[in-house]
């Protein structure tokens, strides 16, 4: 027995137990080293005219030997020389596929596409098998060898027998591990179950999952049914007859349809790919298509789904891409190609440029893997911005399904990814009333407007008609409705959008007259990118009143001060505040509302209260006023009471407007009994 070279059972052990994780990933790696060995003998062929080989020929076969407990990788390639078989198998870690490849860097081309680049994957086969035996016949050489390990100290290299060249490789599968025991009380850990890989159903299951395009017929003699002829003597009563029979099958599909131009594949192609290969019913909204060229080479196809998965927003759910290289799968979900707001796309990567580790399950994180990150990330926002603009019907069906990822993108980067975000973002417009974009607010608006108002809340109706939402429609301002809890904490993290190409505002009146006499004089109109602050209409000051309206305001305050002095002493810690609104417009609308001072708006403490750390101590909580509309009758009787020194009913009063405001704002009153006992007292 020949010793394996370098540090030999340590080594080998480590190949065998550490750098690999998933057992099943074997028959992956024999495929590919079979693969190997076929490209070298077709490369070969095609720089030298003399040798007679047949393309179509070219092939991969696996069998297996229940009884025997056998499974047996064979290829018609370029076969082993006995002093081949030490160098590569003998050598642990030493790569023939490497070597070939840099041997013949400048000549190979497309014309061959070796998978190895290590030199290990072939003993991964001793994760499974107790022995393998190798018998190799090289092109153009008359004698076979055989080479024969059980994968603990060393191997023999014999003389032996095969009918042509190529390569057999002979896994004689491990025994099946007994359970392993736990913890006192708990069920006993199953063992590993070797006889799976003695079924056609899984290795066919297998070379699908891991090989299905490789560039050769991977074929097997599968068990078929057909019906066996009726005799001639039989009855009317005669049941028809079934039989098995074998037949070699090709298992895998050999060309990826990603490999494809997009002109010579059908959408309907796509779409059954994208249901087969992702076990969707429903066809992708948007197939995305693309081949890279240059520094980093690469194919991607990307699916946007129809409909979001039951389970995308679990912490259960796996984003990721399934990532080939050369045809051969690495990653089923490879997470680091795509971000976190863009977790529901679903597609394949194959590129043979990403460097992968020695077991190619996982992968170097380099700069071609973050590159090709980036430009996937950049091609999927082009392409959600294509289907806003081309097909708004189903972008608006995608962003029902996903706009929340969008949103959550924005917040979660403290709004480093508002310039990627924001333009695709979707939100209720009460004045339009349908969806618009940002862009499609800020071209709407009338001139002289600085900011973009959006009210939050659960109910669109209900926030069509609070009080601060129909304040800033009557002045002829939008009011963008956002209803789902992560909508506020995105336009904070915004803070504001910047508008482009909007039409210039001049300082002047002159200035204007040169812009417009310009235009007419057949000049561009000038623009300008405009930066406009994203307002709450229930927080803070909207600066919307006009100069009159101010100053009534102002003198209301100062005459009436009295009063809101008196009725925040009858709320005591309800409110920052009490004082006159601007928000409220003229005796119609309603006779008081709650905004609040701060980052803190009454939505964004309801969300936080309904969080994980509702029940902490160290919640915030809004700094909330009582804005009074001085022009309603309501503020009429309140200034009667003041007078009348009626202390008891103004504080009354008090309660009950702030309890109704809290209503109107979807809040129940602290004390509901007490609340509706005093409107019962007034009445």
């Amino acid at each position: 027995m020949r010793k394996f070279k370098t540090e030999s059972k340590k080594l080998l052990d480590l190949m065998i137990n550490s750098i690999y994780t998933n057992k099943e990933i074997f028959l992956r790696e024999l495929i590919s080293n079979a693969s190997d060995a076929v490209d070298k003998l077709n490369f070969k062929s095609l720089t030298d005219q003399s040798l007679d080989v047949k393309q179509e020929d070219l092939a991969i076969r696996v069998s297996f030997d229940k009884d025997a407990r056998t499974i047996t990788v064979s290829d018609n390639g370029i076969g082993m020389t006995a002093e081949e078989l030490e160098r590569n198998l003998g050598t642990i870690a030493h790569s023939g596929s490497e070597e070939f490849k840099e041997a013949n860097a400048q000549s190979q081309g497309d014309a061959v596409d070796i998978i190895g680049q290590f030199g290990v994957g072939f003993y991964s086969a001793f994760m499974v098998a107790k022995n393998v035996r190798v018998v190799s016949r090289a092109y153009g050489e008359d004698a076979a060898h055989v080479w024969e390990s059980d994968g603990m100290e060393g191997y023999t290299i014999e003389d032996g027998e095969r009918a042509e060249h190529g390569t057999d490789v002979i896994l004689t599968l491990r025994d099946n591990e007994p359970a392993r025991p736990t913890q006192p009380g708990e069920p006993a850990e199953p063992g590993e179950n070797y006889d799976r890989y003695l079924t056609e159903w899984e290795l066919k299951e297998l070379i699908r999952r891991y090989s299905n395009y490789v560039r050769y017929p991977i074929q097997m003699m599968v068990t078929k049914s057909r019906q066996k002829p009726k005799p001639e003597d039989a009855g009317d009563d005669y049941k028809p007859e079934y039989e098995d029979y074998q037949e070699l099958e090709t298992i895998n599909s050999m060309t990826p349809i990603w490999k494809k131009r997009a002109s010579e594949v059908e959408q309907k192609d796509y779409d059954e790919f994208y249901k087969s290969t992702f076990h969707d019913f429903e066809a992708p909204a948007r197939t995305i298509s693309f081949h890279a060229e240059g520094t980093l080479e690469y194919d991607a196809l990307l699916f946007i789904p129809g409909r979001a998965p039951f389970d995308l927003y679990s912490k259960d759910y796996e984003k990721g891409l399934a990532l080939y290289s050369s045809n051969v799968m690495i990653m089923e979900k490879c997470a680091d190609l795509l971000p976190d707001y863009y977790n529901f796309v679903r597609g394949i990567v194959d590129s043979a440029d990403v460097s992968l580790n020695i077991s190619r399950e996982t992968l170097q994180h380099d700069r071609q893997l973050h590159a090709i990150a980036r430009r996937i990330e950049k091609r999927i926002t082009t392409e959600l911005g294509a289907m806003r603009d081309d097909d708004r019907e189903a972008y608006e069906k995608f962003f029902e399904n996903f706009g929340r990822g969008l949103k959550y993108g924005i917040y979660s980067s403290y709004g480093m990814k508002a310039d990627e975000l924001a333009d695709l973002l979707l939100f209720w417009s009460a004045k339009e009333q349908k969806m618009v974009t940002l862009s499609e607010y800020a071209a709407a608006m009338p001139e002289g407007q600085k900011a973009i108002y959006y009210a939050a809340g659960d109910d669109r109706d209900r926030l069509s008609k609070m009080p601060v939402v129909t304040g800033v429609l009557a002045r002829g301002y939008d009011v963008l409705l956002c209803t789902q809890d992560v909508d506020e904490f995105t336009f904070q993290a915004m803070r504001e959008y910047v508008a482009k190409d909007m039409p210039k505002l001049y300082e002047d009146e002159a200035a204007r007259e040169a812009a417009a006499k310009a235009v007419a004089d057949g000049a561009e109109p000038e623009t300008e990118d405009r930066h406009l602050e994203l307002k709450n209409v229930a927080s803070g000051d909207l600066d919307l009143a006009t100069e009159d309206e101010k100053k009534e305001a102002e003198e209301a305050s100062k005459e009436h001060a009295d009063l809101f002095e008196a009725m925040k002493n009858a709320l005591g810690d309800k409110v920052e505040k009490v004082a006159v609104s601007s928000r409220l417009v003229g005796e119609q609308s309603a006779p008081a509302c709650i905004s609040t001072e701060g980052p803190l708006s009454l939505e964004m403490e309801k969300v936080l209260k309904r969080g994980p750390e509702a029940d902490t101590e160290d919640l915030p909580s809004t700094q909330r006023v009582l804005e009074l509309n001085a022009k309603h009758p309501v503020f009429a009787k309140l200034v009667a009471a003041q007078e009348a020194g009626d202390t008891e009913k103004l504080g009354l009063y008090a309660g009950l407007l702030y309890d109704q405001a809290l209503l109107v704002e979807g809040i129940l009153p602290e004390d509901p009994v007490a609340f509706a006992r005093n409107v019962c007292e007034l009445m």
